[in-house]
């Protein structure tokens, strides 16, 4: 979501978190996966360029990202939540490693509610676009 106001090199580097984040607890869930493919589509004038292996130390990436504009880091970090909650299931690995970046992108728990609201919002009108084709 709205990845496309990053720039090239933020395109790849946050693909670079979008891949260590649905690895972090393990072998990718079909909704990860899905999650990412829908990710990729949207970043489509990169997708050609990625390797799908880490091009630096995920810290290095972070701190990338830290160094960045708040639009660039609410940008990653909303993606990272939609992530994080695409397959329902708690995991403690992720939600450690988004709290690391939150601290990292200097997120206040008030920004991070605001996002994670977006999550949900776009989650439930999804549901109810289904619910509306499918009646």
């Amino acid at each position: 979501m709205f990845l496309s106001l990053l720039n090239k090199k933020e395109m790849l580097k946050f693909l670079d978190l979008a891949i260590y984040m649905v690895d972090i607890d393990g072998e990718p869930t079909q909704y990860e996966k899905r999650i990412l493919t829908k990710m990729m589509a949207e970043l489509d004038e990169v997708k050609d360029e990625y390797s799908f292996r880490l091009t630096d130390s995920v810290e290095n990436t972070i701190d990338f990202f830290a160094k960045s504009n708040k639009v660039v880091k609410n940008v990653v970090y909303l993606n990272l939540v939609t992530i994080s909650m695409e397959d329902d299931l708690y995991n403690t690995s992720e939600l450690l490693f988004l709290e690391k970046i939150q601290k990292k992108f200097d997120i206040s728990a008030e920004k991070r509610r605001e996002l994670i609201s977006i999550v949900y919002a776009e989650r439930d009108l999804r549901e109810k676009a289904i619910r509306v084709i499918k009646n």
